[in-house]
């Protein structure tokens, strides 16, 4: 019995083997075994510098689709591709040809340099790196949850169970998602209200409050006061009167009125002075 052997069987037939840089195109994983192995063997110079200078145009488009990566995450991606670009060069410096693939060492190398720039760079309000990363848990684990058939905004305790993590560190992953970028004064609040800005929800200092913290400490030395001088004091400073009125009203002259008047504010002012550091230390 004759056998057909000129066909295999798909069903047992392998695909063909295809490296990194076929799968991917020539122009993402170049073969530059010899450009670096010529470059490791040159010291500092214009030529070392040239043979740079191509090892890096032949690997950049690899460096721009690390970039892509990171694209949509409130930065310029022309700028991403800066930074990504800045590791690679990086990454070209410092790499051993006898130690492996140099996409091997690139891609963490150049995708480090990326993160390194959003962790240091991108954030409005600076905070510890421990909770920058319990932020992003926490966002990407929000993501996944809202994704969910049927799945609402998840609770703290829920992105607690879905990520391993502590209620206590979810909020505070969650706290840290309005640090990363800052709003302006003038942004306009989505509450309805036409022309309303933030900067119109702030508070301001109120001078009453300094009022109330004088006449507390004023007290005391009225109270000390003999009773003529209270008297004066309440009808100059309470009753609007003039000194030609105080004068008329307990028999005296105005100028005798001016000089109980200052003389009483001073004694006031000085006994208030005086006991100040003392009320402080109590308290």
């Amino acid at each position: 019995m004759l056998t057909d052997t000129s066909t295999s069987c798909p069903a047992t037939s392998e695909p063909p083997i295809t490296s990194p840089a076929t799968r991917r195109g020539r122009h993402d994983a170049p073969d530059t075994a010899e450009l670096f192995a010529r470059f490791v063997a040159l010291d500092d110079g214009p030529e070392r510098d040239v043979v740079r200078d191509e090892l890096v145009a032949a690997w950049l488009p690899m460096a721009h689709r690390i970039a892509s990566r990171f694209r949509d995450r409130g930065e310029l991606l022309e700028d991403l591709r800066q930074v990504a670009a800045l590791g690679l060069v990086r990454a070209v410096d410092r790499f051993d040809p006898s130690r492996g693939a140099f996409e091997s060492y690139a891609v963490p190398t150049i995708t480090g340099e990326v993160r390194r720039h959003f962790r240091d760079r991108m954030w409005a309000l600076r905070v510890p790196r421990r909770v920058q990363e319990l932020r992003n848990r926490v966002r990407l684990s929000r993501r996944e949850l809202t994704q969910q058939p049927g799945g609402a905004e998840p609770t703290a305790a829920a992105i607690a169970a879905h990520t391993g993590l502590s209620e206590e560190e979810v909020n505070t992953g969650l706290g840290a998602m309005e640090s990363f970028s800052t709003l302006s004064l003038d942004a306009e609040l989505s509450t309805g209200d036409d022309g309303c800005s933030l900067a119109d929800t702030l508070g301001a200092p109120d001078a009453s409050y300094d009022l109330v913290v004088d006449r507390e400490a004023a007290k005391a030395g009225l109270r000390r006061l003999p009773e003529r001088e209270r008297a004066i004091l309440y009808m100059r400073f309470f009753q609007d009167a003039t000194q030609s009125r105080i004068a008329a009203r307990f028999g005296i002259s105005q100028m005798h009125v001016s000089r109980l008047i200052s003389r009483s504010c001073a004694r006031i002012r000085a006994e208030a002075l005086a006991e100040r550091p003392a009320t402080r230390y109590a308290a």
